[in-house]
C-alpha cells in the first residue's frame, strides 16, 4: 500500500467529493488517506460527517468510513498528510481561489473540480485526451507561487464534455460556428431527486453562470501557450443555452456545427470512433479504452443506455445528419460527475503522474 500516493480530498462530504471517494476505492496508484471538510464536519468520522447524506448508487468504501474528518482550513495540517489534493471544496470562489494556491504553497499539488482558477492564466486546464501539453505551464506558475513541486491544475466544466471532444476530432475540417443546447443532469448542482423534488417531472431554463462557461472554455481548451500562459484560441465562435431537466446523471447536447472544409458523414463519424490521445497511449487506469463511440441507432444516446459507458469515462455520439441551416447536427452524452467531475480529475492526476509533475513527497 506504501506504493501508492497519498491522496487527501478537500471538500470530502459533498457529492463530487464523494464521487472521488467511490472513483478511487482500489485505485492502483492513488489511495484515500485524508479527507478534510467543513470545520463543522472536522473531528467527525466521515461516516458520522456524511450521516444520510451517500449520494453515490455504491456504497461507502470501507476504508473511509472511520477516517477522522479534518478541518480544510487548518492547510499545514492537511498537507503534511498527504503528497497531493483533489479539491471539490463549496465555497465562494475568491475563497477557494486563495484556499488552493495555499495548499500550493505547502509544496501540495492541487488537482481542482472548481471553476475559480480556470480563467487562471498559468493555470492548465486540461480535458486529458485534449490538451495535455498544457501542463507545461505549470513550470512558470511554480516561479509565481514560488513553489517546487506545489501547483494548481483544474478541469474544465461538466457541460462541455458532451461536445467539445467531438469538436476536437473534427478539428482539420475546421468548424468555425457552432449552435449548442445542453440539457444537463440534477447532479451538476450536487443534488438528487430527494433533495430537489421540484426538479422531478421539470425543466429549468437556467443554471447560473453555465452558458458563459459553455462557451469560452471550450476556446481556453484549444488554446496555445505563450509567454507562460494559456492564450485560448479564437475559433469555432460558439453560442449556448444550458438547461436543467429532470435526469440524475447525464449531461446531453443537442449541436448544430458549421465547416469551412465539408467532411462527409463517413470522414466525421470515422474521425470520432478513431479519436484517442495519450492517456490511451499511456494506458492511464481511468482512460476509456475507446474515448466517443458513434451509435447508428437514431434514438441514442439515451442516459438510461449510454451515460455508464466506458466506466462513465467516454463519450457517446448520435444523431449525426445534414442540417439545412448549418452543415451537420448531431446529439452528445456524456457523465457529467464522472467525466464532467471528479473522474476527469483523476485522469488529469493520472496524466501529472505519468508527466512527472506529482511524486511522493519525500523524493
Amino acid at each position: 500500500m506504501s506504493e501508492k500516493l497519498r491522496v487527501g480530498i478537500l471538500g470530502g462530504t459533498g457529492m463530487v467529493g464523494q464521487r472521488f471517494i467511490s472513483l478511487l476505492e482500489n485505485h492502483p496508484w492513488f489511495e484515500v488517506t485524508t479527507i478534510a471538510a467543513s470545520p463543522r464536519s472536522a473531528g467527525k468520522t466521515y461516516e458520522e460527517a456524511v450521516g444520510g447524506r451517500w449520494k453515490m448508487d455504491t456504497p461507502m468504501p470501507e476504508a473511509v468510513r472511520k477516517l477522522i474528518v479534518m478541518n480544510v482550513n487548518e492547510i499545514e495540517a492537511v498537507a503534511g498528510q498527504v503528497d497531493f489534493v483533489f479539491s471539490a471544496v463549496d465555497m465562494t470562489k475568491e475563497e477557494i481561489k486563495a484556499i488552493e494556491e495555499a495548499y500550493a504553497k505547502t509544496e501540495t499539488p492541487v488537482v481542482s473540480n472548481n471553476s475559480a482558477h480556470r480563467w487562471t492564466p498559468d493555470v492548465p486546464m486540461v480535458v486529458p485526451e485534449i490538451n495535455p501539453e498544457h501542463m507545461k505551464v505549470i513550470e512558470f506558475q511554480k516561479k509565481r507561487l514560488g513553489t517546487k513541486r506545489g501547483f494548481v491544475a483544474v478541469k474544465p466544466n461538466c457541460s462541455i464534455q458532451s461536445y467539445a471532444p467531438v469538436l476536437t476530432a473534427w478539428k482539420e475540417f475546421e468548424p468555425y460556428e457552432v449552435v449548442a443546447t445542453t440539457y444537463q443532469a440534477i447532479s451538476g448542482a450536487g443534488k438528487t431527486f430527494a433533495d430537489w423534488p421540484e426538479m422531478s417531472g421539470n425543466i429549468i431554463p437556467y443554471i447560473g453562470g453555465e452558458e458563459e462557461k459553455s462557451e469560452k472554455e471550450p476556446l481556453r481548451i484549444w488554446g496555445t501557450i505563450k509567454d507562460g500562459e494559456i492564450e485560448p484560441a479564437s475559433t469555432p465562435v460558439i453560442t449556448c443555452q444550458c438547461i436543467r431537466v429532470p435526469v440524475l446523471n447525464g449531461h446531453t447536447a443537442a449541436v448544430f456545427v458549421k465547416f469551412k472544409k465539408k467532411p462527409t458523414k463517413e470522414q466525421l463519424i470515422e474521425k470520432l470512433v478513431s479519436f484517442s490521445g495519450l492517456p490511451q497511449e499511456l494506458k492511464l487506469p481511468s482512460a476509456p479504452k475507446q474515448f466517443i463511440q458513434y451509435l447508428e441507432d437514431d434514438n441514442r444516446p439515451q442516459v438510461t443506455l449510454d451515460v455508464n459507458y466506458e466506466n462513465g469515462m467516454g463519450i457517446s455520439v448520435g444523431r449525426l445528419r445534414e442540417d439545412t441551416v448549418y452543415d451537420w447536427k448531431f446529439v452528445g452524452l456524456s457523465h457529467n460527475t464522472v467525466r464532467g467531475a471528479a473522474g476527469g480529475a483523476v485522469l488529469c492526476a493520472e496524466l501529472l503522474k505519468a508527466q512527472g509533475y506529482i511524486t511522493k513527497k519525500d523524493e
